[in-house]
């Protein structure tokens, strides 16, 4: 079980990276950021798809345990999702953020993560 829980946020990551690094723009979209410049896609190319392949490499490492890293990598991915669901509720108490997509959606997928693979240390 550990296993399938490590490999299905690792798969998150993934997904997640992949489209960020081919559709910058439209990931963030729902967020209401519009990506007017070279700069900018290159900016959400690396904070989502290059920290998300990074992160789903980790985890896939984690989850073969190669050089017996599985807890430190899961742990720090686990304390990754858990800083991105602060850093929402942070936002949610400044600026009032309202509807439940995408604030409150990506939230719960960063928190159920998080939990997720801290129940399996």
């Amino acid at each position: 079980m550990p296993t399938t829980v490590i490999a299905v946020v690792a798969v998150f990551f993934l997904g997640m990276g992949l489209y960020g690094l081919a559709a910058p723009a439209a990931l963030i979209r729902p967020f209401g950021v519009v990506l007017s410049s070279g700069e900018a896609r290159t900016e959400v190319r690396a904070v989502y798809g290059g920290f998300g392949v990074a992160m789903a490499g980790l985890l896939a490492a984690a989850a073969a345990d190669v050089h017996e890293i599985r807890q430190g990598a899961v742990l720090a991915v686990a304390l990754a999702l858990a800083g991105m669901a602060v850093g929402r509720l942070v936002g949610w108490v400044a600026d009032r953020s309202s509807g439940f997509y995408p604030i409150w959606f990506y939230f719960w997928v960063e928190t159920l993560g998080a939990g997720a693979l801290l129940a399996v240390l």
